[in-house]
């Protein structure tokens, strides 16, 4: 499949367009790059079936970027790109994943200090030569350092939603095969971390040879590390190691166990085997030289005498001696109360909206629109927000799902809201949140929080620490202070299922949990695919230990909001 190298090209010419002060053009190669990363259908076959008018009845790609798409599937080259690349011949996409580094600043780094990737960054800073450039100083010249030693410390790693996607793809493929009889994810992947090192898949087979054969000539394979009987490792062209593990069937469920665990709750887990004069491996549990469970997850639990543990919990994190919650419920969502559209930052309208949130059961949606500091985003100013309004009214009217007018609204330097409090409050409810301004003391951040949550209008503190997962770290904040705040003033903390941010993360959850504090799940959805992401912010509240009665959206709207 070609669509994940084309996307590839058309971000990177996006982020080149924005360089240049091109209007439009970046969102628009963006969007079309988005769509071809969720696209499970071969874009090449897309273009074979229908050519030219195929691919742009496909949403978000119009007759310019069909062009692209198409002189590559011919060519396997786009002229215009390789024109960019040319006048500012940088790695952009390397470059920006720096915390604080932008296109423009890309653009000024090389023209000013020839730097083309993060080597020169890294050399540039270190010898001072960015701070006196325009626009720049030594606190510049600090966090480009920091940001530069914060993803190094992440490299490697591939985030949830893509991994999630690429296993799905394997599974398939394997599943194709008459010798598989059960397969699964393992590892930190089935435990839903954030991040994941390796992609783990573990199959039972009476044919392990043949699986392996299978395994390597599967399309995207770049390299074989190692091709073994029941093991098999290889490199994806996407970056990324799969281990494909095969065991006879009468032992899956010990394998499974012991390949999702982590190493400290299955350390945890042989402990009890010793205590009950009990062997555990990755074969079955044994007693003396009889096998006496091994082929189910189930059994091997229950052989050692413990409940089953969600494979969430299994970070040796108390799970196997405290009672554990009743966790929240993959379909106990019943509405996404954090969603953008056209009218600030997002691609799709109001109702376009709402309708995916119909299709995906929900009794309820919240439009949430960012508001005017964000002036990148065109943000909402207070008479825009009323005009909003009679368009939600229109919609409601129109469909069957109640949606409520929100706004996310900006948490200023000292702690003030960007909207008038008279406005705020004929909202159906307010979420704020942080997007400037990051590198304020603990105490200032802090404070900053707590004016915020003591406005009578705000209801939900959105993505709480800030971080960006591989690009940004949390802020400095108290956060046993914000939870105690939040108590008091009943401010609903968010977990943003967005897998670049996954915000509260699951730490942080557990200890709103035992500080009860009431938390909801949004998506942050700046269109209407992103709504999809649900599923990710539910694994974070449960990877928290968090119960259906932790989070305000699996229950009726009335009981918290106006």
């Amino acid at each position: 499949m070609k669509n994940q190298e084309i996307a590839k090209i058309l971000y990177d010419m996006a982020d080149r367009f924005s360089m240049d002060g091109v209007a439009f053009k970046p969102y628009a190669y963006r969007k079309a790059a988005d769509v071809l990363v969720s696209e499970k259908e071969d874009i090449e076959k897309v273009y074979q079936r229908g050519g030219l008018k195929e691919l742009e009845s496909m949403p978000g790609i119009g007759k310019h970027i069909a062009l692209k798409i198409e002189e590559y599937i011919k060519t396997g080259k786009i002229k215009q790109y390789e024109l960019l690349k040319r006048q500012i011949p940088a790695d952009v996409e390397e470059l920006t994943k720096v915390e604080g580094v932008g296109t423009m600043t890309v653009k000024t780094l090389y023209e000013k200090l020839n730097v083309k990737n993060i080597k020169d960054l890294k050399r540039a800073a270190e010898e001072h030569k960015i701070a006196p450039l325009f626009g720049f100083g030594d606190k510049k010249e600090q966090a480009i350092l920091e940001g530069i030693g914060f993803l190094s410390k992440n490299e490697g790693r591939v985030s949830i939603v893509v991994a999630i996607t690429e296993t799905k793809r394997i599974i398939d493929y394997l599943k194709a095969m008459p010798e598989v009889d059960n397969i699964s994810i393992a590892g930190s992947l089935r435990r839903m971390k954030e991040t994941v090192g390796d992609i783990d898949i573990l199959v039972s087979s009476k044919n392990s040879s043949k699986v392996m054969d299978y395994f390597i000539k599967m399309p995207g394979v770049q390299k074989v590390w190692g091709k073994g009987k029941t093991k098999t490792s290889v490199r994806m062209d996407r970056g990324y190691n799969v281990d494909l593990r095969v065991v006879p069937k009468s032992s899956f469920g010990s394998a499974l166990q012991y390949f999702t665990g982590s190493k400290e709750h299955n350390i945890a887990l042989r402990r009890v085997a010793i205590t009950k004069g009990l062997k555990l491996n990755e074969y079955g549990v044994f007693k003396g030289s009889k096998k006496i469970a091994g082929e189910t997850e189930q059994a091997v639990y229950s052989a050692l005498g413990v409940d089953w543990i969600p494979p969430e919990l299994r970070e040796g994190l108390g799970e196997l001696n405290s009672k554990l919650p009743n966790l929240i419920n993959y379909n106990d969502i019943k509405g996404d109360l954090h969603c953008h559209t056209n009218w600030s930052g997002g691609f799709n309208s109001i109702e376009e909206m709402a309708r995916k949130a119909m299709s995906l059961g929900y009794s309820y949606i919240g439009i949430t629109d960012h508001t005017k500091y964000l002036r990148i985003e065109n943000g909402l100013d207070e008479k825009r927000l009323k005009e909003q309004r009679k368009e939600i009214d229109l919609v409601n009217k129109k469909l069957d799902i109640k949606i409520l007018q929100g706004c996310e609204a900006n948490i200023l330097a000292d702690g003030s809201i960007d909207i008038k409090d008279s406005v705020l409050q004929k909202l159906d409810f307010v979420i704020a949140g942080i997007h400037s301004h990051f590198k304020l003391s603990r105490d200032q951040m802090t404070k900053r929080m707590i004016k915020a949550m003591s406005n009578p209008y705000v209801d939900i503190i959105s993505h709480p620490t800030g971080r960006i997962i591989g690009k940004r770290a949390e802020y400095e904040i108290d956060l046993n202070k914000i939870l105690t705040v939040a108590k008091e003033t009943d401010t609903i903390l968010e977990i943003n299922a967005n897998p670049s941010r996954l915000d509260l993360n699951d730490i942080n959850i557990r200890k709103a949990v035992k500080a009860g504090v009431k938390m909801i799940i949004n998506t942050d959805a700046h269109e209407e695919r992103h709504m999809d992401l649900m599923n990710l912010g539910v694994a974070q509240a449960r990877r928290g230990w968090a119960s259906k009665t932790d989070i305000v959206n699996t229950k009726d709207l009335t009981t918290y909001f106006r």
